[in-house]
């Protein structure tokens, strides 16, 4: 026997394909005759657990290594196959755990890939098996009596061979047909066509009479898998007969061969689970295997494997999925109607954990009762973060243009697998969803609870949702158990052996964390460099950082719901996935509308409400907030039910004023002052939540409680209150700042955050305050303070209204960035103050660019009010601002707008819209304002929508309704390629093909930092197109990778260019002598050429020197820059000296 070798290093089983080649060849070893046991090389226990799963080593092998290597020291070792001789006892194996166990660097890993089922089922020799498996799986396959198996069934068998079925030569060994096993939710056998093969339940397997004395087994079984587990639901097993054992519950998941010499048996089921009932189980003679020896110490086990639960001190339960009595609403859509009947025959989970389970469920399952209940789709969008500058490292959230948008179409489900793919085992997964206040985030997380309840989520066995307010809590005692049981709004009662069943199967736990920007410090849980022991308590912040470091629950899903907002995005970088929600479209908030007044009961004022809405644009544009399509249909319904004359206010101030005015009337004195100072401090601490003792008195807190102003939130602790909604706390916080004389005069404009002061800068948290503000100190007071808090409350602000008008008069608009200047804008409108508006609007800059910055529906509404009330033309740049296709046509469409630009793809759709709609005038508008002047592609999409705009101009010349060219098309005269040396070969022949029609092109720059490298083909390939680029000045082709053949085509086509070319640059590039030459040659026929670059490429003194002969003939150049270390200096310095316009810089 050769020298023992690590147990990681023996040969891996080659195919059945493989092997039936090989046996083919050399001959099958079992029938060689030759009573010679198969041997194996095995060398002592190197590495991990983690390293031995991942091995290719047979378990009985190691077995009997295992056994003998304190017997047999350093002696070569023969395995025999006789079973009698070769036998395992249960000491050896339990012996052989704990040795497996006490490897610290697997300790953690052994939690939930110790179990042998998962050494079988997850090898990689396997993984073609499953597939093939699951093409044949039926819903009505039945187990019958009669039928044939074919014989070569049992060659296809991809699983790994005993030790006694091991061929002498393991490179070349072939499977023998092997034995088929049945456990409690698994089915293992050969494959073989199963289309037409029906499924029973196990208990009608078990009530089958065996045919003389045994039982063959000539149709298919199939039982039910947990949803959780990616293995087998239904094998066909081979012909012959079949035995089946009940194992007692502390067998390992490992799948045991039991054979016995002159049995007759030929497969054996293992079956763990509940044994049959009496008058199920079949007569005895047809399930006994003779000469199998009981274990003495393991009653009811016919197997010397299985040990008993002293010999197993740490051995993992299985965390099994499936449970009795399963509803029929958390059964798997894809689970067999059989599958369904048996569910209650598999194991069942603890009862402790049941319980706690469907208490969960209990919890989370509840429906949303009113307006609460009301559910519209929102469209997730997929995020991503950018660097904010190319001298920054600090990165925010990208603003994609709207063709650009990726939308989960999956929904809830593609945005808990969106990491699914590029998860490594046991790895935990961070998904965040991001979205404005108001948005809806909250009621989002709600649903995902409530999807798990109800049996959608079959991926999770266990769901926790926890508002990160409830976790601002000092000490240093929590652990992991606080967090997912005590900490929430409603504590929950579990026991210990409930959160040892979690932490064994982490990758079954998802816990929600929502409002994240709530935390304190949020900002550096995923980049602290420490982390907790998970069994030592810590303070709330180390608990978490623990979890977003991978080191705490590791392999649970972490689902975070957030507003971007400061460094949160920064912290957010490390996260898995990002998504976004969108807010209502036009059409969903018409539908929430209508579905409100549905729910209320007022369905004959449907219509009604949805002409109000309509009757106020900068309300229908804020519509697109799910909040504010609530807060309007709230105040609509009051509006309604007092008559025909209803009409909703023209700005934000004037709604929230409308549902509170109502509410103040019957107050207490003062209750409405306590309650807005009371949202301020909260604000201020980052906090929307209270608790009852924090209210000034029992009048306030019942007053605002019946008005619905403060709500429980949903599972909360009695004691705990919240504002309804953020915007109704910014508006609350605002009316405090106009009321308040703690607040001096002079330090109410920082509150508008318009002008950041360096020094202790404001913090805005409470983001709506400038424009409840502006309106709360500059409406009319008899329809605003006056509505809300009497006459006396108007008289107090005339001081802050002076204060504040001075301050916004003596802005200068140009200077402002594009957010600030969008708030001075929005703050000017609710102001509704003539003079400020005026004074806003006048000074608004000819050219004005939002490059870079979101422009929501409310954002391009006033936008557009602003520059018509301006009374001069604007030119905008729309780039990389997300606005909307509706937002997008309506700032097109002014008067005042002469030129544009915008995304390509956002354009050519809103031409595409216009010209379905019929709006021909407003599409000829569009065309004719829109610029790409000038252009620079860095992406492949630029080119792919630079194409489209050019296919866009051809489709509509070649049209008899329409002539002439798109102006974009045709003003373009500066044109930059910087894709890089990737993607730069491959788009580069899709913007040639479209060079021709920019018929003005003057500069065509294709140099990039990062080098484009089109090479010679690309130089080929653009030199076609020279003859009709009749105004091309400029020729940028530097850092491409053009050698002498590409100078030699670049020659050959430039004298195309003659007449226009003024500048040509091959600076960087790999040009020798020859090359040199060929420049040399057609340098006298430029006769417009001013300007040539040919630094740093590879010629020497004589293609320098032939260049400079060159260019004595060329009068009309005026400089030739050449300097490149291939030439020696003092050639360079004396050519320099012949003619002075050589440039050696």
């Amino acid at each position: 026997m050769t020298s023992g070798r690590a147990a990681t290093d023996l040969p891996r089983p080659q195919s059945w394909r493989e092997g039936e080649a090989t046996s083919s060849a050399r001959g099958s070893p079992g029938n060689s005759g030759s009573s010679q046991c198969a041997t194996m090389e095995l060398g002592p226990l190197e590495g991990g657990y983690l390293e031995l799963l991942n091995s290719d080593a047979d378990p009985l092998c190691l077995y009997h290594f295992y056994d003998q290597m304190d017997l047999a020291g350093e002696e070569e070792i023969e395995l025999y196959s006789e079973p009698d001789t070769d036998t395992i006892n249960c000491d050896q194996f339990s012996r052989l755990l704990c040795d497996m166990e006490g490897d610290e660097e697997t300790r953690e890993a052994y939690a939930n890939i110790a179990e042998l089922d998962q050494y079988v089922f997850q090898d990689s020799q396997l993984e073609g098996l499953s597939k093939d498996i699951f093409k044949h799986i039926g819903p009505d396959e039945v187990i019958g009596e009669s039928m044939e198996m074919p014989a070569e069934v049992g060659q296809k068998s991809q699983k790994r061979p005993f030790p006694e079925e091991l061929p002498a030569d393991l490179k070349h060994w072939k499977p023998a047909e092997p034995p088929t096993v049945v456990t409690g939710s698994l089915l293992v056998g050969p494959v073989s066509d199963c289309s037409t093969l029906p499924c029973l339940p196990l208990p009608a397997l078990f009530n089958q009479e065996p045919a003389s004395g045994q039982m063959r087994l000539e149709k298919t079984d199939q039982i039910p898998m947990p949803f959780s587990s990616s293995s087998l639901s239904c094998l066909n097993l081979p012909e012959g007969p079949i035995q089946f054992v009940p194992t007692i519950s502390t067998l390992p998941h490992g799948l045991w061969q039991i054979s016995e010499a002159g049995t007759g048996v030929s497969s054996i089921f293992i079956y763990h689970g509940e044994v049959p009932q009496a008058s199920q189980v079949p007569p005895p003679s047809g399930f006994t295997v003779h000469g199998l020896p009981t274990s003495p110490d393991r009653p009811g086990s016919t197997s010397p494997f299985a040990p008993s639960a002293t010999d197993l001190p740490s051995m993992p339960e299985p965390a099994l999925t499936s449970r009795a009595n399963m509803t029929e609403h958390k059964t798997s859509p894809t689970q067999c109607p059989a599958a369904g009947e048996v569910s209650n025959k598999l194991p069942k989970w603890p009862e402790p954990v049941e319980q706690f389970y469907r208490s969960l469920q209990d919890t989370y399952g509840a429906e949303p009762a009113g307006p609460d209940g009301i559910l519209v789709e929102v469209d997730l969008v997929q995020a991503r973060l950018e660097r904010s500058s190319s001298k920054s490292l600090e990165r925010e959230l990208a603003t994609p243009d709207w063709a650009e948008r990726q939308l989960a179409q999956g929904g809830l489900a593609e945005v808990l697998l969106a990491a699914k793919e590029h998860r490594r085992p046991r790895e935990t997964r961070v998904i965040a969803v991001l979205g404005k206040a108001g948005q809806g985030k909250s009621y989002w997380a709600g649903a995902v609870s409530r999807a798990w309840a109800c049996g959608r989520l079959p991926q999770y066995d266990f769901v926790f949702s926890v508002p990160c307010h409830c976790l601002n809590r000092p000490g240093d005692a929590y652990g992991l158990q606080d967090l997912l049981f005590s900490l929430g709004p409603q504590p929950l009662v579990a026991a210990d052996e409930v959160f040892s069943h979690i932490l064994k199967r982490p990758d079954r736990v998802l816990l929600i964390l929502d409002g994240f920007e709530e935390l304190e410090a949020q900002d550096g849980f995923l980049h602290s460099t420490c982390g907790p022991a998970p069994a030592e308590p810590c303070s709330l912040r180390g608990l978490l950082a623990g979890l977003f470091q991978k080191k705490l629950l590791r392999g649970c899903t972490l689902l975070l719901t957030a507003r971007p907002r400061g460094r949160l995005v920064q912290s957010l970088s490390k996260a898995d996935a990002l998504f976004e929600l969108s807010g209502f479209s036009m059409e969903q908030a018409q539908a929430y509308v209508m579905r409100y007044f549905e729910s209320s009961g007022m369905t004959e004022h449907q219509d009604r409400a949805l002409t109000l809405l309509r009757d106020r644009p900068l309300l229908l544009s804020h519509s697109h907030s799910p909040t504010l399509c609530r807060a309007v249909c709230q105040l609509s319904e009051a509006l309604l039910e007092l008559g025909e004359d209803a009409k909703l206010p023209s700005t934000l101030t004037g709604l929230y004023v409308g549902l509170l005015g109502r509410a103040a009337l019957d107050s207490p004195p003062g209750a409405l002052a306590e309650l807005a100072k009371l949202a301020w401090e909260l604000g201020r601490r980052h906090q929307s939540t209270l608790q009852e003792d924090q209210f000034p008195s029992a009048d306030v807190r019942t007053w605002a409680m019946a008005k619905g102003l403060v709500q429980h939130p949903p599972r909360a602790a009695e004691s705990e209150l919240a504002f309804p909604s953020f915007l109704l706390q910014c508006f609350l916080g605002a009316l405090w700042l106009a009321l308040s004389g703690e607040i001096k005069d002079k330090e109410l404009p920082q509150y508008l955050a318009l002008t950041p002061r360096k020094k202790r800068p404001y913090d805005n948290w409470l983001e709506g305050v400038p424009r409840f503000l502006a309106g709360l100190i500059f409406q009319p007071p008899a329809r605003c303070l006056g509505a809300l808090l009497g006459p006396s409350a108007a008289a107090s602000v005339d001081r802050k209204q002076k204060v504040l008008a001075r301050y916004l008069k003596r802005l200068q608009p140009g200077t402002l960035r594009a957010r600030q200047l969008l708030e001075l804008l929005h703050c000017a409108h609710e102001a509704e103050e003539a003079g400020i508006w005026q004074h806003v609007v006048q000074e608004l800059p000819g050219r004005l660019s939002f490059l870079g910055t979101r422009l929501t529906p409310p954002d391009a509404h006033v936008l557009g009010k602003a520059l018509e009330a301006a009374g001069q033309d604007f030119s905008l740049d729309l780039r990389s601002t997300g606005i909307c296709p509706s937002g997008l046509g309506s700032l097109v469409g002014l008067s005042c707008v002469t030129r544009f630009r915008a995304a390509l793809s956002d354009t050519v759709a809103l031409w595409e819209s216009l010209q379905q709609h019929g709006e021909t005038k407003l599409l000829q508008a569009a065309e004719e304002k829109f610029t790409i002047e000038p252009f620079k592609a860095k992406s492949l999409k630029d080119v792919e929508d630079l194409g489209k705009l050019v296919q866009t101009q051809r489709t509509r010349s070649s049209s008899e309704d329409t002539a002439g060219e798109l102006p974009a098309v045709r003003d373009l005269k500066k044109l930059e390629f910087a894709l890089g040396p990737v993607s730069g070969p491959q788009a580069f022949p899709k913007l040639v093909r479209i060079l021709t029609a920019f018929s003005s092109l003057q500069h065509l720059d294709l140099d990039a930092l990062s080098e484009n490298k089109i090479g010679d083909e690309g130089v080929s390939q653009l030199s076609a197109t020279f003859p009709q680029l009749k105004s091309l000045e400029t020729l940028n082709l530097s850092q491409n990778n053009i050698t002498d053949l590409g100078a030699y085509k670049l020659a050959e086509a430039l004298p195309s260019l003659a007449a226009s070319l003024l500048r040509l640059s091959l600076y960087n590039n790999c040009i020798c002598d020859v090359g040199a030459e060929s420049l040399a040659r057609v340098l006298p026929d430029m006769v417009s050429l001013r300007v040539m670059d040919v630094q740093y490429n590879k010629f020497t003194a004589a293609g320098a020197q032939q260049l400079a002969a060159s260019l004595r003939r060329c009068p009309h150049v005026e400089t030739l820059a050449m300097w490149t270390p291939t030439i020696p200096f003092s050639v360079q310095e004396h050519l320099q000296q012949q003619d002075s316009r050589i440039s050696l810089r």
